[in-house]
């Protein structure tokens, strides 16, 4: 097919620098990045049809006799979505049913007048915050939000986490800055509009869990229906993940 062109593992390289820019392009929040010497193995396998186009990865194999599972159909363009939707449809005459691993907001739940895809199987993932500072200063954020809630987190496993804190978010990035005991809360702060998360509270924050599904769950006390509305919009998200261990 046209702007397809079939991948080795001496394209390792290529692939990790084509899936990097598909899921900045569509801000994915949850990717994983390969090392080298793992993309170069699983594009050795003699049962995966591995092509690269200009913007995307195309990768799929055989599913039992008469079906095929996309590991990869992962594009930046509409025009190479709809070439690798083509290429996988081409197998229409001996394939029945087609599987694919995509991601919730993948253009490929809109290429159809009618849902003629449905979900098979999702698998859900763990999530620990093990540095707290760290973890915020890692992940992004809208670049339009801009907030300064503190916090107080409790975490018995971790206590380098547990404490009073200051959240601020500006131009896209994060920070979390510890306050000592004995900081003044300030007129306009007093104890109850501090923002109290456990660690499996503080989790599901980050992960982009609202805040009013947290307090219905008890994971979550104190802070200000404007903080909640603030945090909602700074964590908003779907993270996913693409790959299975």
């Amino acid at each position: 097919m046209p702007g397809l062109a079939p991948a080795g593992p001496g394209d390792a390289g290529a692939v990790i620098t084509l899936l990097g820019r598909v899921h900045e392009a569509a801000r994915d929040c949850g990717p994983i990045t390969w090392d080298a010497a793992s993309a170069a193995e699983w594009l050795a396998d003699p049962g995966l049809y591995a092509y690269l186009a200009e913007d995307g990865v195309l990768a799929y194999r055989w599913h039992g006799d008469r079906g095929l599972f996309a590991e990869r159909a992962e594009a930046i363009s509409g025009r190479t979505v709809r070439a690798f939707w083509a290429q996988l449809g081409s197998h229409a005459s001996i394939v029945e049913q087609v599987y694919a691993r995509t991601g919730p907001a993948s253009a490929f739940w809109w290429l159809t007048r009618e849902r003629d895809a449905d979900i098979a199987h999702r698998s859900r993932w763990m999530l620990r915050v093990v540095d707290a500072p760290a973890a915020i200063a890692a992940r992004g954020f809208p670049a339009a939000t801009s907030l300064r809630v503190r916090l107080r987190i409790a975490d018995g496993t971790r206590p380098a986490n547990s404490g009073r804190w200051q959240l601020t978010v500006t131009d896209g990035a994060g920070t979390l800055e510890p306050l000592g005991p004995h900081t003044a809360a300030g007129p306009a702060s007093p104890a109850s509009t501090t923002l109290t998360l456990g660690a499996r509270g503080l989790a599901a924050l980050y992960a982009g869990t609202p805040l009013a599904t947290l307090r219905q769950a008890g994971l979550a006390a104190g802070g200000t229906p404007g903080g909640d509305a603030a945090l909602d919009a700074a964590f908003a998200a779907t993270p996913y993940m693409l790959d299975a261990f």
